[in-house]
């Protein structure tokens, strides 16, 4: 039903001229009061800047501010300057008069335009100016030259009266082409966004001088038939071309553009993700709609030939929320809906609670106000948004697990929608693997990496007070943890707090503390070491190391060294954190008056002082990691992982070895570097570290036979499949002899092994279903599982397949990654289905991975533990669960939150989706079986926690 004021100018009945007056008097009267709205957020200085630039353009005067000679192009079409402008003008310099130009002066200056957040609900006190400085096609080289400079000494004069002005230089007609010289906003991307820069342009554009957009003209129904709509009216002198300038329409945006523009918010996202959050919603909800897109400029448009022209309905940014808002709400995405009203609330940035709200009135208060009661958020809430300055960690680690979810998910979405639409081109291919690389360095977990909790988040996380204490794990009988608690506890004290983090190492927590700025200069630490050895001295020193070693603020990582893989930078080796040595052995108290003692050897006695090391290592890549070596081999493993680290390239850490225990602490610290430096010299001569150091490898991790082909003839089926499971170190084809498997499934499997893939068979039997895998290395994983449809047996293999192949990209130079590809993850159906044996194997397409249907996210972090132990860590949907945290009661807390989160009563099979096995690999990598074996026993676990829950 059409609106009883929409105006519906109709080719084919007739144009009236006075209609198309009306629907420029309508754009006309609607930028007037965006105008006005901007003016209002802007000071008296910066306001005489605005109302000054379209004079500057339209005369050259040597008085003048921007004047750079009388050949400069100069006259803005149809402008004359208010009373205004010239007495702003004259204020500048007494002896200017303007003088109107006679006859018909050339006027090659076609529109002045203000993009951007200017007169919107977003504007700010450092909100910054954007002008579009559109001109004519015909300028020579030299001319425009001139009006090059003359801009940048008008940008320069702006900021002399305080405000940041950004002028672009337009060519319509090249603009048109999709030809253009620069960016053409401060929050440009360059020319991957053609219409999506132009779609902001003419939703959020205050005219200030000249001709106005031919666009306006056009209705939304005719936006496909722009081109032909367009020329009757400018042929037939429906309008003058003199009157209007044409920067093009909106009837097609390619795909490749909504990659390259979420590429460009996800970059910026990693560092500021509050700013980025609406502009990647907006371009997921674009991109859902392919190829029917419909542009919140054509919404914009066709509200003012409605004659709807309420300031507040079309403000850009309410359009954006309300256009996200109908989106996530029609996906029942509430908690995604809720982050972007936080992201808008936080850009806004006017305090709606306490005497704030008293203090100061604005429209834009007003409009928030009423946004936030229609969200039903109290008073609390907005107190808490309003004191995000003074957010400290807890406030600050809740808002990353949701803030990390949403760039995680706009970056898969990204990646889905470019295959889908084929629309990534090799470039863009090259800058999603990049990002991919981007995102995985700020936010991936791993063992022994120290997360940064505070990407953009909050401005400071020191802290003036904190304890440090030492005590027993109670959920942990006979291990003991280190805690940090906010302010100053005493020892009766500080077990009735939640520590603010708690860590089995005290180098682990003082790291994480440091890296993200919790502990800084200022910050009184008091201590309770309990039943270590630290002193204050000590502890002085080793914060001090850590602020040598790992210096904040980080430099950005360069795209030249995401394209190689990361490679440690500095090394900081700790020796007896919080040990004293000969506390540990009493038996050597007596040699210490006896002749020079070697620190690793004391006169035939077998023991030395280096008991444990802790290694902190920055890379290239800004990722910390803390490692931790202890007991009998400790040195000895920890040269042989430093060594192995090294590789062939001619790249070398700076390695800095640090000693503060009570007893011989220089002398072990030397000693200790004596090692490290000899042992390189070896590696040098071209020695291998694995006989240079002796040492037992983790039992974790199966040596196998090295071989290109074997002939197998095991008689029996049950010593056959446990051989096929093994894991391999590199590809071996197998070659059945006999008839051990003639009636089983993997006769058929086998055969289809292929090197450099993973490949996934499944067999149907009613209610479950038989999967084998065939890793990498040709090494058989099975298991047997529920089956309801082949997209709920596929998907969470597919997922969690995917992101081991993920690990092992990135850990690949991106250029050899590129020519060899990722592993291709194939899928077969063994058939038929049911009892009897399988005949035939059929290939089958890997199931999509849609981000139209969120998964409930959850990864494990496994690491080696004292005595050969593993300890265990899972992230459900970003909330950590530890065994340090929760001891043998991990599964049964990990069951009751994943049954929480739940919208259905069933109690349906949960997965891992994620699993990091580096700390038990010696080069971080491991195959799809080893990641396949260590999952199913989590799962395993997790399963049966669910079904007691």
């Amino acid at each position: 039903m059409n609106h009883p004021h929409e105006i519906r100018p109709d080719l084919d009945e007739g144009i009236d001229r006075k209609v198309l007056s009306q629907l420029r008097a309508r754009f006309l009267r609607l930028n007037k009061g965006r105008l006005a709205r901007a003016m209002e957020g802007l000071s008296t200085r910066q306001q005489g800047v605005l109302n000054l630039l379209p004079l500057f353009f339209h005369v050259n005067h040597p008085l003048l501010p921007g004047y750079v000679s009388g050949a400069t192009p100069a006259g803005v079409s149809g402008f004359e300057p208010d009373a205004n402008a010239l007495a702003d003008a004259q204020r500048l310099t007494r002896s200017f008069a303007y003088k109107a130009k006679r006859g018909n002066p050339p006027q090659p200056i076609h529109g002045l335009f203000l993009m951007g957040s200017l007169g919107t609900l977003a504007q700010a006190e450092q909100s910054d100016m954007d002008l579009w400085v559109c001109h004519a096609a015909d300028l020579p080289e030299g001319e425009l030259a001139e009006l090059r400079k003359k801009c940048q000494l008008l940008e320069n004069w702006a900021a002399t009266q305080g405000a940041e002005v950004h002028l672009f230089l337009i060519e319509p007609q090249r603009f048109v082409g999709g030809e253009r010289e620069r960016t053409l906003s401060s929050d440009d991307c360059g020319t991957t966004q053609h219409y999506l820069l132009l779609d902001e342009f003419y939703r959020t554009a205050i005219w200030l001088a000249g001709r106005t957009p031919l666009w306006w003209l056009v209705p939304v129904y005719e936006e496909a038939n722009y081109a032909r709509y367009t020329e009757t009216l400018l042929s037939k002198r429906f309008i003058r071309a003199e009157d209007v300038l044409d920067l093009g329409n909106l009837s097609h945006i390619p795909p490749g553009e909504f990659v390259g523009a979420g590429l460009w918010q996800l970059f910026k996202g990693i560092e500021s993700p509050y700013k980025s959050v609406l502009k990647l919603l907006l371009t997921e909800v674009y991109a859902s709609e392919h190829p029917q897109v419909q542009c919140l400029s054509l919404q914009f448009k066709q509200a003012v030939f409605a004659n709807q022209l309420d300031l507040d309905t079309l403000d850009p940014y309410v359009m954006v929320y309300r256009r996200i808002e109908h989106y996530l709400q029609a996906r029942g995405e509430t908690q995604r809906l809720e982050l972007v009203r936080r992201s808008l609330y936080l850009k806004v940035n006017k305090k709606l609670s306490g005497l704030s709200r008293q203090r100061y009135t604005s429209w834009q208060r007003d409009l928030l106000e009423r946004l936030a009661q229609a969200w039903g958020w109290d008073a609390r809430q907005l107190a808490l948004l309003d004191s995000r300055s003074q957010w400290k960690v807890r406030q600050v680690e809740v808002e990353r697990r949701a803030l990390v979810a949403e760039l995680n998910h706009s970056y898969r979405f990204l990646g889905q929608f470019a295959r889908n639409q084929n629309a990534a081109s090799r470039i863009d291919q090259r800058d999603l693997n990049v990002l991919g690389r981007r995102l995985y360095a700020a936010f991936e977990r791993r063992a022994g990496k120290v997360e940064f909790i505070n990407p953009g988040i909050a401005p400071d996380l020191g802290e003036d007070t904190l304890t440090l204490a030492h005590s027993a794990n109670r959920k942990e009988p006979g291990q003991s943890h280190w805690g940090l608690y906010n302010g100053t506890l005493n020892a009766l004290e500080w077990d009735h707090f939640a520590p603010i983090k708690r860590c089995r190492e005290l180098l682990e927590l003082l790291t994480w503390a440091h890296r993200n700025g919790i502990i800084d200069s200022s910050t009184r630490l008091a201590r309770h070491p309990g039943s270590s050895d630290l002193s204050e001295y000590e502890l002085f020193n080793l914060l001090g190391s850590l602020q040598q070693s790992v210096a904040l603020p980080m430099a950005s990582v360069s795209e030249a060294r995401l394209l190689q893989p990361s490679v440690a930078d500095e090394i900081l080796l700790l020796v007896n954190v919080g040990v004293d040595p000969l506390q540990h052995h009493r038996d050597l108290n007596i040699l210490m008056t006896t002749e020079r003692i070697d620190s690793l050897s004391y006169a035939g006695v077998r023991e030395n002082l280096v008991l444990t090391l802790d290694q902190v290592t920055l890379n290239s890549w800004n990722e910390v990691q803390v490692q931790r070596y202890d007991g009998e081999h400790a040195l000895l493993r920890c040269v042989r992982d430093y060594l192995n680290n090294l590789g062939k390239g001619a790249h070398r850490p700076r390695l800095r070895v640090r000693c503060f225990c009570h007893n011989r602490a220089q002398a072990i610290a030397q000693r200790v570097e004596e090692v490290f430096v000899q042992a390189e010299a070896l590696l040098r001569q071209g020695l291998n570290s694995r006989y240079l150091i002796q040492v037992q490898q983790h039992t974790h991790v199966l040596e196998l036979l090295e071989g290109s082909t074997q002939l197998i003839t095991l008689d029996s089926q049950d010593a056959l499949l446990a051989y096929l499971g093994e894991e391999r170190v590199e590809y071996s084809p197998l070659h059945l002899d006999g008839n051990v498997l003639e009636d089983h499934d993997l006769a058929l499997v086998l055969p289809q092994a292929q090197p450099q893939c993973i490949q996934v068979f499944y067999r149907v039997q009613e209610s479950w279903a038989d999967v084998y895998v065939l890793d990498e290395f040709n090494a058989l994983w099975q298991q047997r599982l529920p089956y309801h449809d082949d997209i709920s047996l596929l998907l969470p293999l597919q997922r969690f397949l995917q992101s081991i192949v993920f690990r092992r990209d990135a850990r690949l130079p991106l250029d050899s990654l590129q020519a060899q590809g990722s592993l291709d993850i194939l899928y077969y159906q063994l058939l038929p289905s049911g009892a009897g044996r399988a005949r035939q194997v059929e290939a089958r397409q890997a199931p999509g991975v849609s981000v139209d249907n969120p998964y409930y996210e959850v990864q494990a972090i496994i690491q080696a533990g004292a005595e050969d132990t593993l300890q265990v860590t899972l992230y459900c949907n970003q909330k950590e669960f530890s065994e340090l945290e929760h001891g043998d009661q991990l599964y049964a807390m990990v069951a009751r939150e994943i049954i929480g989160q739940r919208r259905e009563a069933q109690r349906y099979r949960c997965y891992i989706t994620d699993l990091d096995l580096s700390d038990l690999l010696a080069d971080g990598l491991g195959s799809s079986n080893l990641h396949l074996r260590y999952k199913q026993d989590l799962e395993r676990a997790l399963n049966q926690a669910l079904a007691l829950a």
